[in-house]
């Protein structure tokens, strides 16, 4: 902890991934509760649900299934977000549904993750979703995963089972491009390896779970990138009295603003300098990412809601024809020539699908070309037409200008969501 304590503490937003009944919400509520982060009520709760659904132990899933039709069906269906913290760090979990149809829930979950556990049932080995999440995890940046070969109590705790899995593993890290990848064997209903040591596989002497999630690295590349300040509202006077004030006010994606920086309003081009920056009112002489600000410029110019304030040498791009990956989320499929609201960043505008050039077969990941239409889950690439430019940045620069959502115009479902190469 920091000498300024608890408020200072770092914070890991970590996602867990893995096909149905690997046991993702087990090992989160074995987390929580083997961690001391879970309330009295919350442990007399589960008891009771527990007791009730015919088990003598506590089912610690029930810790993170809260709706109700996913305790019936002892399945996760919606992204479940669960806090808790030691006294090393902050925790910021998203546990994600492992059900194939469920797969976009995975997309939402992990888009902010620094780190992605996937889970991998020791008697199963690597499935079609297994593959399916990490290339999702790869294609979203994530920087580190944690491959946890669960239930080895399951197989007898067996060395051999974890080692052939971790080897098969290693093949697919190898095609998406997966550097820094561990691997851990474990068991979320006992405890072995995820907060405690294991005393049934002492053939394992590397960390435990906890021991990963309190010393992982969390990247600071977004802090040492050029700024970039979507602007979300322009903030005009509401008196006479404070008639000279405009201010532009949105969350830093990127880099850092002062006072007396030489800026560039994006798509326009119009140049000036950062005049104040002001935090709830308070005056600031320096705003990080991913702080919420408002900025006076030095000029007066246009500036408008969708705009990009932007400083450094390397610009974004201002483009009407974007390729991206895309991952396809409903259920209705997308066709060429369709229509779609594009919000990307905070600009809003309408797009066109214009090309798909290939869809990713998830069990070879081999492009698939020919292909006109998208199906719920499919990951393409494809190119869009925006009726106004796009300000943008590769995916791999920067997470949230290269990265987009499209809409139905019709149903206002979000049916995809992109990142721009």
């Amino acid at each position: 902890m920091s000498q300024n304590g608890y408020l200072d503490m770092e914070l890991l937003r970590f996602t867990t991934a893995g096909s149905v009944d690997d046991g993702k919400s087990t090992l989160i509520g074995r987390l929580l509760y083997d961690s001391k982060s879970i309330f009295e009520d919350q442990l007399e709760d589960i008891e009771a649900v527990s007791k009730r659904g015919g088990n003598d132990e506590v089912n610690l899933a029930l810790l993170t299934d809260g709706l109700r039709s996913e305790r019936e069906q002892g399945i996760t269906i919606d992204v479940a977000y669960r806090y808790f913290a030691t006294p090393r760090r902050k925790f910021i979990i998203a546990d994600t549904p492992g059900h194939v149809q469920y797969t976009r829930n995975m997309v939402t979950g992990a888009s902010t993750a620094n780190l992605a556990i996937i889970l991998i049932d020791a008697r199963n080995g690597i499935l079609e979703q297994t593959v399916r999440h990490s290339y999702i995890a790869s294609l979203l940046g994530i920087p580190r995963v944690v491959v946890c070969v669960n239930k080895m109590d399951l197989v007898d705790f067996s060395q051999r089972v974890f080692e052939e899995t971790r080897s098969g593993y290693l093949r697919v890290a190898d095609a998406l491009g997966l550097k820094r990848v561990a691997f851990l064997p474990l068991s979320a209903k006992l405890g072995d390896n995820v907060v405690e040591r294991s005393a049934h596989m002492p053939w394992y002497n590397g960390p435990t779970l906890m021991e990963i999630l309190e010393t992982t690295p969390i990247e600071r590349d977004a802090a040492e990138q050029e700024a970039r300040l979507p602007v979300q509202y322009v903030i005009r006077p509401i008196s006479d009295a404070f008639h000279d004030f405009r201010g532009y006010a949105g969350r830093l994606s990127g880099g850092s603003l002062q006072q007396g920086d030489a800026v560039t309003v994006m798509p326009s081009g119009q140049r000036s300098t950062i005049a104040a920056i002001t935090r709830h009112r308070d005056a600031l002489p320096r705003a990080f990412t991913p702080e919420s600000i408002t900025v006076q410029l030095a000029d007066d110019i246009d500036v408008s809601r969708g705009d990009l304030i932007v400083s450094g040498d390397q610009l974004p791009r201002v483009e009407r024809e974007i390729t991206l990956m895309l991952c396809w989320f409903n259920d209705r499929p997308a066709r060429l020539d369709q229509r779609y609201i594009v919000m990307q960043a905070t600009r809003e505008t309408i797009g066109v699908l214009k090309t798909i050039h290939h869809v990713v077969n998830i069990n070879t990941l081999d492009p698939e070309t020919g292909r006109d239409t998208l199906r719920v889950n499919d990951i393409a690439r494809i190119t869009i037409r925006t009726a106004r430019p796009l300000v943008f940045d590769s995916y791999s620069r920067n997470r949230v200008t290269g990265s987009l959502i499209l809409v139905d115009p019709d149903t206002f479902e979000t049916v995809a969501g992109g990142m721009i190469e």
